[in-house]
């Protein structure tokens, strides 16, 4: 009996814990309300826009590309398929590809700070936007791989984008992240300047799957995340390497898409 007691007493204080904590938290957020992710300005809750940053970004919404999920601006441009120029001449290795935001001005404000200035917190601002993008892609994937970096540009930003942002939506989806079966074994130059054909070669062989990771992916749907596609030379290289290791299928997922000026 005094053990039962004792249970009782055990559970009662847990649950006192969790209280103060919770307590806590509100208190904290009384007293430090929180700021837009990419202002200064009040927001509803933490990794959130206020209302003009809200209003300012530009969310990729149809009409884009059926393949690769570039943006359109009329529904006329994509034909009856709903193809751009780019995916008609060469479609892609990959299934398809969405993208949450336009990579324009607004978006940049959390893209680049959380590449490049340690701003890992707009993982939490980017994220459901990716889910709420990705919705159908996500609901036959079973396995998110994200884009890796090099050893050296890893060394560097001690942490990988793309692997916060797919842990992220593993926790917002519950399918499962394998964060190491891509090996970038080859350091690429910046594909920032360089054509699409440019960026191809570039990427050329730069990827593998890692050899203890082989019959995690192995005929299952993979779900590529990465930050931001352009070209899609990088997801299609790593799709390429995905689907010869075994996988079933690959598609891709990203924070944003670049947008073709011809298609403006």
């Amino acid at each position: 009996m005094a053990r039962f007691g004792s249970a009782l007493d055990i559970s009662g204080l847990a649950r006192m814990k969790v209280g103060a904590r919770f307590a806590g938290r509100m208190m904290l957020d009384l007293l430090l309300p929180s700021n837009c992710a990419t202002c200064d300005q009040p927001a509803p809750a933490p990794g959130q826009l206020c209302a003009e940053c809200f209003r300012l970004t530009g969310f990729v919404t149809p009409p884009f590309c059926s393949r690769c999920g570039v943006p359109f601006t009329m529904m006329a441009l994509g034909g009856p398929e709903q193809l751009c120029p780019a995916c008609i001449l060469l479609p892609p290795v990959f299934g398809e590809a969405r993208a949450a935001l336009r990579y324009d001005a607004q978006s940049r404000r959390m893209i680049l700070p959380l590449k490049h200035a340690d701003r890992t917190d707009l993982v939490a601002a980017l994220a459901p936007q990716m889910l709420r993008s990705g919705g159908q892609l996500l609901a036959r994937a079973e396995l998110l791989v994200p884009v890796p970096l090099h050893r050296r540009r890893l060394f560097q930003r001690r942490y990988n984008q793309a692997a916060l942002l797919a842990r992220a939506i593993s926790r917002l989806s519950r399918v499962p992240m394998q964060p190491d079966a891509l090996v970038r074994i080859r350091a690429t130059d910046s594909l920032g300047d360089k054509s699409a054909e440019a960026r191809a070669a570039e990427v050329q062989r730069a990827f593998i799957v890692r050899a203890s990771r082989v019959q995690r992916i192995q005929n299952r749907n993979v779900l590529l995340i990465d930050d931001v596609m352009t070209s899609g030379a990088t997801a299609n290289e790593c799709a390429a390497v995905l689907l010869r290791a075994g996988a079933a299928a690959v598609d891709v997922l990203v924070a944003a898409r670049v947008p073709d000026p011809r298609l403006e």
